[in-house]
C-alpha cells in the first residue's frame, strides 16, 4: 500500500527537500505541498491524503489551527507535526487539535518514514525526548489515586461498544489492533472512534486517552 502524503511548511528549501526525501522512499507518494496553514487546509480537502506532515509556525493560519481544521474535515486523516518547537505547550496544543504524531525537525529519514506509517495506521507517535516526558506524565497519573467508583459506568453517554473501543484506545491500541481484538471491520472501528471523540468533545486521540485514563480505563 502506498501512503499519500501532503507536506506543509512555509520554508521553501525545507519543504522541497522534505518532499524530495519522502518521495524517494518506497511506499510513500507526496501528492502535494502547502506553504501556509490556509493552503494546508485547502489542499488536504482537495487531495484527501492519508497523512499531512504539518509545521506549526506558518503564516495566515498556524499549524495548530490548521490541524484542527483538517481533522474536523476528515477525522480519519492522520496529521504528523514536524516542527522545531519542543515546549510542552506546543506539544499538547497540537495533540489536542488532533495530531497523531509530533516530531522535531532534525529527525532522521527513517524516523520520519516510520512515524508517517505509524500515524497512518492509527498509532500515536512522539519523538524520543517528547515520549520520555509523556511517559513521566502518565507514570505520575498512574500513581495517583483512582477516581472514586460511581453508581454507573464511566462516560454514560457512550454505548457499551464505544466504551470497549475507548478502553482499548486508552490502552494504546491502534485502530487495526482494536478491530482484530473486537472482531470488527476497520471502518466500524473508525466510526466508533469518531463517535467517541464527538460525544466526549475531545479534539483527538491523545485527549481521549487522557480522559479515559483519568476515568480508570486502559490501566
Amino acid at each position: 500500500m502506498t501512503l499519500r502524503v501532503l507536506v506543509c511548511d512555509d520554508h521553501p528549501v525545507y519543504r522541497d527537500g522534505l518532499s524530495m526525501l519522502l518521495g524517494s522512499l518506497s511506499g510513500i507518494e507526496v501528492v502535494g505541498v502547502a506553504a501556509d496553514g490556509r493552503q494546508a487546509v485547502e489542499r488536504a480537502r482537495e487531495l484527501r491524503p492519508d497523512v499531512v506532515v504539518m509545521d506549526l509556525q506558518m503564516p495566515g493560519l498556524n499549524g495548530i489551527d490548521a490541524t484542527a481544521a483538517v481533522v474536523a474535515d476528515a477525522p480519519d486523516l492522520a496529521v504528523l507535526v514536524l516542527t522545531m518547537y519542543e515546549d510542552d505547550e506546543s506539544v499538547f496544543a497540537a495533540m489536542r487539535a488532533g495530531a497523531r504524531g509530533y516530531l522535531l525537525k532534525g529527525a532522521g529519514q527513517d524516523d520520519i518514514a516510520r512515524a508517517i506509517c505509524a500515524v497512518a495506521g492509527g498509532e500515536l507517535i512522539l519523538g524520543p525526548a517528547l515520549a520520555r516526558r509523556a511517559a513521566a506524565y502518565f507514570s505520575t497519573a498512574a500513581r495517583s489515586p483512582a477516581p472514586a467508583a460511581s453508581d454507573g459506568p464511566a462516560f454514560p453517554e457512550l454505548t457499551e461498544r464505544e466504551r470497549e473501543v475507548l478502553a482499548l484506545v486508552a490502552a494504546g491500541r491502534s485502530n487495526a489492533q482494536i478491530a482484530a481484538a473486537l472482531y470488527l471491520s476497520p471502518k466500524t472501528v473508525r466510526n466508533n472512534v469518531s463517535a467517541i471523540f464527538a460525544k466526549l468533545q475531545v479534539a483527538g486521540r491523545a485527549e481521549a486517552i487522557v480522559r479515559a485514563r483519568d476515568a480508570g480505563l486502559g490501566r
